[in-house]
């Protein structure tokens, strides 16, 4: 609805680019601010996990899969832990006790992790006579030879899990209303987007400040200090602006329908189902089945796409600066994507609908990802014809990739986030709060554990490497990708019962 001072033709012109209402900037823009915020520090830590683990010794893309592994376990420990204090901590601080100690966490690999590791990690010539000793367990010994690299790939990825999608969202979610959310949530990843430009931005600026230092690893070094600092600011950011709308914001009616219910009396906000009855009630819940569906689904996608391109990434840039520079970029263009799909597609739930919106991700990931490896699998064929254009396959391969993956993660951000946060608007506060956590943290995980147990069967089967199993990969991706599909129908129906119910004859 539009600021009833407008007249028609500005009211439909206003609905178009900007349907937010003057009265409710109070309420939108802390929230805009949040999500820039958070998805600023994930996209740094993103790209610094990647380039921390991927370009060590030893190791290479193939090594995340093996600690995707544990994602699933610590999801696990997560939610149990979660769903405790969801019992005795207010809404408030049960948002703090989750976010600060990521903080921590990031702060001490900073400070004392990160310049001590030589003296917390097994020589190279080490891993190098194990890995030598036993071939078939060579990329686990890998990853002990960079553990603490690899506890800060866990947090960092944890991280998109837990702030992002369970933290940020979950508080969407809470005070936003089905009507706002079909106006607010397109925006929330519009202004958020452009965390992406800036981190790309911001990346490319530190790299390009500490070329003149003598070593690469001494310039990684102080990129990793500004880096993580950055992230910290970021989180401070983000808790100082829960705690205005806290105090500001969910006290007032006009925002906040349960406003009379903040502040001392949290019995009343806090589920109490124990444990073992908050699992049985998630597990029978056909809606939040669906859900999960679209989340395992997108998980498994994205990590196997995501790893057999970063695969091709390191072969081409294989130092840290050079790999996250390039990274850096690829962010930077995925904000600006991002942006622009977003204003493309922002109507298409509120003019088509929510099964329309939800469907053009995994029709998007369809068709991008059989045309990014196809080119993979027939590059070789194609090395002369691209020597003609002064370019090599690997370097082809690395772009076609990078275009492929901006594809991807626009349709997530502009449309796959909305419309999956949109379907827990009417849900009762039991399943908002741990089914929320069950969903995006443990079978947000499981999906992208699922996609690396996939490729660490047939590394070992094979005995190869990404390039050998991509055959079999792009078989998978594909039932995947139908599944996904599938899930959107079944979902869509269910959510049309809960949003919209039959009118009386």
């Amino acid at each position: 609805m539009s600021d009833s001072s407008a007249g028609p033709e500005f009211s439909k012109f206003r609905a178009a680019l900007w349907p937010i209402q003057n009265s409710e900037l109070k309420k939108f823009l802390p929230m805009g601010g949040m999500m820039f915020l958070v998805l600023f520090s994930y996209t740094l830590l993103r790209n610094t996990k990647d380039a921390l683990v991927i370009t060590a010794p030893s190791c290479g893309a193939e090594v995340i899969s093996f600690i995707k592994l544990w994602d699933v376990p610590i999801a696990f420990l997560f939610f149990f832990l979660y769903a405790k204090l969801s019992n005795v901590l207010g809404r408030a601080h049960l948002f703090y006790a989750c976010l600060i100690p990521y903080l921590l966490f990031f702060a001490a690999f900073a400070l004392y992790i990160y310049p001590n590791r030589e003296f917390l990690h097994p020589s190279e010539e080490t891993i190098f006579i194990l890995r030598e000793t036993c071939p078939h367990l060579k990329w686990f010994i890998s990853l002990y030879g960079i553990w603490s690299f690899a506890l800060f790939y866990l947090f960092s990825d944890l991280y998109g899990s837990i702030v992002v999608n369970l933290l940020f969202w979950q508080f969407a979610n809470e005070i936003t209303r089905t009507n706002e959310a079909k106006r607010f949530y397109s925006f929330f990843g519009f202004l958020g987007n452009f965390a992406l430009i800036s981190a790309g931005t911001f990346g490319q600026y530190l790299v390009n400040l500490n070329k003149q230092l003598s070593s690469q690893s001494e310039a990684w070094a102080l990129n990793i200090l500004y880096l993580i600092t950055a992230v910290i600011v970021s989180g401070i950011g983000v808790l100082l602006l829960y705690k205005w709308m806290d105090r500001y914001v969910l006290t007032d009616p006009r925002y906040y329908d349960a406003a009379a219910r903040v502040g001392n009396k949290k019995e009343n906000l806090t589920p109490k189902l124990s444990l073992s009855e908050s699992l049985r009630y998630l597990l029978t819940s056909k809606y939040l089945g669906f859900i999960a569906l679209l989340v395992i689904s997108y998980g498994i996608t994205a990590n196997i796409i995501d790893v057999t391109w970063k695969s091709q990434v390191k072969e081409n840039f294989p130092e840290p600066n050079d790999y996250f520079s390039f990274m850096a970029n690829f962010s930077f263009w995925t904000g600006i994507s991002t942006v622009i799909f977003i204003l493309l597609t922002k109507g298409i739930v509120r003019r088509f609908g929510w099964f329309v919106g939800a469907m053009v991700t995994p029709s998007v990931f369809l068709i991008t990802t059989i045309l990014f490896f196809s080119f993979i699998l027939f590059k070789d064929y194609l090395e002369g014809l691209l020597l003609l254009f002064g370019v090599t396959s690997l370097l082809m391969a690395v772009y076609v990739g990078a275009i492929q993956n901006i594809l991807g993660k626009s349709m997530k951000y502009s449309l796959f986030d909305p419309t999956k946060e949109m379907t827990y608007i009417p849900l009762d506060q039991e399943l908002k709060v741990k089914g929320k956590a069950a969903v995006d943290v443990i079978f947000s995980r499981f999906g992208k554990s699922s996609g690396g147990i996939i490729q660490i069967f047939l590394l070992i089967l094979t005995a190869g490497t990404q390039m050998t199993i991509m055959p079999y990969l792009s078989g998978v991706l594909i039932f995947i990708m139908l599944i996904w599909m599938g899930a959107v129908k079944g979902l869509s129906k269910l959510y049309q019962e809960k949003t919209e119910p039959p009118q009386a004859t």
